[in-house]
C-alpha cells in the first residue's frame, strides 16, 4: 500500500481514451481536461509486520560498491520480502536516510537491518570467520542451477557495481560465483533484479 491510500480507482477517458490508476478520486483527465468515467475501484492490500519473520538460517546481502541509491532501496525491499536477516553496505554504496532509498524501498529500509562498512574485503574477511557462506553473483562465473538447493549454513549474497562489477578481491573470498543465463544481447540484469532472483529462490528453500 502506498501514501496511506486505501483504494485504487481505475478511470477512463472517453476523450483521449486514456486508461489509467489513480490513488485518489480525479475528476478530469491529466492528458486532455475531458471528464473522467470510473471504472472500477480495488482494495489495496496493507503491511502486516506482525507476519514477518528471517530466515534460519539466516541470509544476508552484501552490496558492495553499488552506485545507485534507488537499487540499494529495492534491495532492500526485496530482502525484507525474502526474510534476509542484515544488508552489509560497502564502500561507496548508498546508506539510509537516503531519499533516493527510501524512494524505492518504501519503508523497507525501516524494516531491515543494515550496517555500512568501507571495506568489503575486510567484511568477508570476518564472515568468513563466522562459517557464513559466500556467494557471489556476475556476469561471469557458474551457471546457476534454479533446481539446485542453497546451502544449509548462514549464507551472503554478494552483488557489485553496476558498471566494474565486483572486486577482484572480493570475488577471490566467495566461496562461489555464479552467474544467471542470459538470452538476449546484454550480458546483465538490473543488480537489484539480479539479486532479488537468488534472493527468493533462497527463501523458498529455507
Amino acid at each position: 500500500m502506498r501514501d496511506g491510500a486505501s483504494k485504487a480507482y481505475f478511470y477512463l477517458c472517453p476523450g483521449c481514451h486514456l486508461r489509467f490508476p489513480s490513488l485518489e478520486r480525479l475528476s478530469f483527465c491529466p492528458r486532455c481536461g475531458e471528464s473522467l468515467s470510473l471504472r472500477s475501484q480495488r482494495e489495496l492490500g496493507r503491511d502486516n509486520f506482525s507476519r514477518a519473520h528471517p530466515l534460519r538460517p539466516p541470509c544476508f546481502g552484501i552490496l558492495e560498491n553499488l552506485r545507485s541509491a534507488w537499487n540499494v532501496g529495492s534491495i532492500f525491499r526485496t530482502a525484507d520480502a525474502a526474510g534476509f536477516s542484515h544488508l552489509y553496505l560497502c564502500g561507496i554504496t548508498p546508506y539510509p536516510p537516503h531519499e533516493g532509498i527510501s524512494k524505492t524501498a518504501l519503508g523497507a529500509e525501516n524494516l531491515v537491518s543494515w550496517s555500512y562498512h568501507p571495506d568489503a574485503v575486510q567484511l568477508l574477511q570476518e564472515l568468513r570467520a563466522q562459517g557464513v557462506i559466500l556467494w557471489a553473483l556476475e556476469t561471469e562465473g557458474s551457471p546457476w542451477d534454479p533446481f539446485s538447493r542453497p546451502p544449509s549454513q548462514p549464507l551472503a549474497l554478494v552483488v557489485g557495481n553496476e558498471l566494474s562489477g565486483i572486486d577482484p578481491e572480493v570475488l577471490e573470498l566467495c566461496h562461489q560465483t555464479f552467474s544467471l543465463p542470459m538470452r538476449g544481447g546484454k550480458n546483465s540484469l538490473n543488480v537489484s533484479v539480479a539479486f532479488g532472483v537468488l534472493a527468493l529462490w533462497t527463501s523458498a528453500f529455507r
